[in-house]
């Protein structure tokens, strides 16, 4: 029965905190090795900061080392394991944005989305699994509609059409205009 109050008690530590290391996400496995020990340097050599500041969501480190796992910094990158399909690199600012962009879903990692592993289906489907409407206010979308680029693609269109409506006007009343202006002259 203790074995059991163990495993219990254990078990709910893992729910509240991942029991994978948080600090490992969109780390290449060349550069585990790096990131290894109490302290870690920038890879451009400016400064070393410890292994607690590593993805902490605060950028220390101009060229992204310390945060390969977070949108902190700019220049971060965001390594996708995708098993099953082929391994690529994010911009760290696609992480943790409600669109799983690693065929893997490794980099939704925070819980508020759950993608789906596409990686032995090829790999090449982007899930958006929210979209937000003019207010702000977040809506569901179904997997693989980016409603935000239809909306911008529609509008194109509509202004397409209200130019080609415009040219048509333009080109009648010329025309009416020119007959008018040759009747008159006969005349």
């Amino acid at each position: 029965m203790a074995a059991f109050a163990v495993c219990l008690f254990l078990f709910s530590l893992c729910i509240q905190v991942p029991c994978s290391s948080s600090s490992s996400h969109g780390i290449h496995p060349l550069d585990e090795k790096y990131y290894h020990g109490d302290f870690i340097r920038c890879k451009d050599g400016s400064k070393s900061f410890s292994r607690e500041r590593l993805n902490d969501n605060f950028c220390d480190c101009l060229d992204g080392t310390d945060e390969p796992g977070t949108s902190a910094c700019p220049a971060g990158k965001f390594y996708c394991r995708n098993a099953g399909s082929t391994p690529r690199f994010l911009f760290s600012s696609r992480v943790n944005d409600d669109i799983c962009d690693c065929c893997d879903g490794s980099d939704e990692y925070d819980g508020t989305v759950i993608c789906p592993n596409t990686c032995v289906m090829g790999g090449n489907i982007v899930y958006q699994t929210r979209d937000y409407d003019s207010f702000g206010n977040s809506r569901k979308s179904k997997p693989g509609i980016n409603t935000e680029e239809s909306t911008h693609k529609l509008r194109g269109l509509k202004a397409l059409v209200w130019l080609q409506l415009g040219f048509v006007v333009f080109f009648v009343t010329f025309r009416l205009f020119c007959k008018r202006r040759a009747r008159r002259r006969t005349r």
